[in-house]
């Protein structure tokens, strides 16, 4: 398998993931082209060999071991190849829906990247229109296509799936049933290799799988990387909060990362009342452990969803005396009128900004937000796809302190030399 032209890679999109999946393609592109211009530079100078005679030779080996026989002229320049295998989906009028791979994907490993938690209208073939489709109407998507790319004949099938669906319901109090393990196991039924995910819920769902694989990327250094343009990271009133228990470890790798102070907001909960919006939470008492008087406080979690719990937290926050809050999210859900109620928080001083990341998929009512900030994933999940393709190792990404040490360095180093210009 070429390293330089990766002819048994494939990309599918699931509906209404064109927009990431087209990043993630373009970030591939410029991958492979960067790692061929390296590899063309020094192979010229290892063989005595002009770089335009290197091309040749790689276009001569790609075309022997090509399944069709070329017919046009090679290109004088290097052309990365086009991952991506196009696929019509179907809804019919009772409802069932169909996938149909409209190109051979025989012998290939295929990705399929999918925002199953994209919330706006969707357009697919037979519908009267664009669709909001629920968790379970994308996930009938996600099965068919799985069925397509196997019964089509490709090699193996791996997952990109920025959420994964029912996280939260890896656990049982009662007669409920481990959604979480279930998908999974669903998954495995189907051959499904690998599901490659991001800021999963609760790592406990990994040790329900007997032979799939699940990556758990992580957005810090992204996160970081938004965050060191809004605050001085040598700002000794900078402080990191845990919003809630379940977060501890969370905000404890960004305080130690970061070297600042730590402190966890500790809730009581009504575990009789279930939260239906952002105004309307079972927190009954919140108790803050720590200190944030005049500080900034940076403060994590996985997702938002309503975003009543996180609410909750930085106005009990913001009452212990904090000057500035600013919160960093995985998954920005921002389900039913949230947007609505967040906007007005803001204008109330509750908060100065939210970071999320591309994951799931919004538009200008969100992205156009003054007090929210975009942060890019697909670049790390272009790098751990042509990491898994290539057979490579993946821990310089799953587990990214190397690169954030880089980055605080650097920050530090720059802004000690300079005034203080944060905002």
């Amino acid at each position: 398998m070429s390293i330089v032209k990766p002819n048994k890679l494939g990309i599918i999109s699931g509906p209404g993931t064109e927009k990431f999946t087209a990043s993630v393609l373009k970030h591939l592109r410029k991958l492979y082209t960067i790692r061929y211009r390296k590899l063309s530079s020094a192979l010229s100078k290892r063989h005595d060999m002009s770089e335009e005679e290197i091309l040749k030779f790689v276009t001569l080996i790609e075309d022997l071991n090509s399944k069709r026989i070329p017919h046009n002229k090679p290109s004088s320049t290097y052309l990365s190849p086009n991952f991506e295998i196009p696929v019509r989906y179907t809804k019919f009028g009772n409802g069932e829906v169909k996938s149909e791979i409209l190109q051979s994907v025989r012998g290939l490993r295929i990705f399929i990247i999918y925002d199953l938690a994209n919330q706006y209208p969707i357009s697919v073939y037979g519908a009267e229109g664009p669709e909001i489709f629920s968790v379970n109407d994308h996930l009938m998507y996600l099965y068919t296509t799985i069925s397509a790319v196997h019964v089509a004949g490709a090699e193996s099938v791996h997952l990109v799936l920025p959420t994964y669906p029912y996280s939260r319901q890896h656990k049982k109090s009662g007669r409920e049933g481990l959604t979480a393990s279930w998908f999974g196991h669903l998954c495995e039924f189907m051959g499904v290799d690998r599901i490659i995910t991001l800021d999963i819920h609760s790592r406990e769902i990994e040790n329900s799988f007997n032979t799939l694989r699940l990556e758990n990327l992580h957005a810090s250094y992204q996160i970081l990387l938004q965050l060191k343009r809004l605050v001085d990271f040598n700002d000794p009133d900078l402080a990191v909060v845990s919003p809630d228990t379940g977060a501890i470890l969370r905000n404890k790798f960004y305080a130690e990362s970061l070297q600042k102070p730590l402190a966890m907001l500790y809730k009581e909960r009504d575990y009789s009342q279930v939260s239906k919006n952002a105004n309307s939470t079972n927190i009954k008492v919140a108790k803050l452990l720590g200190e944030v008087q005049n500080k900034t406080v940076f403060m994590a979690d996985d997702m938002i969803g309503t975003g009543g719990t996180l609410l909750t937290a930085m106005r009990e926050i913001r009452k212990c005396g904090a000057q500035k809050i600013i919160c960093a999210i995985s998954l920005p859900f921002f389900n039913k009128n949230s947007i609505e109620i967040f906007d007005k928080a803001y204008q109330e001083g509750v908060f100065y900004r939210i970071i999320g990341t591309n994951a799931v998929y919004h538009d200008e009512r969100l992205l156009g937000k003054e007090w929210y900030i975009s942060t890019d994933v697909s670049n790390l999940f272009a790098r751990i796809i042509s990491r898994i393709h290539h057979g490579r190792s993946l821990s310089p990404l799953l587990d990214n302190r190397v690169f954030i040490q880089n980055l605080i360095k650097d920050h530090r180093e720059k802004r000690s030399d300079q005034p203080d210009t944060a905002r």
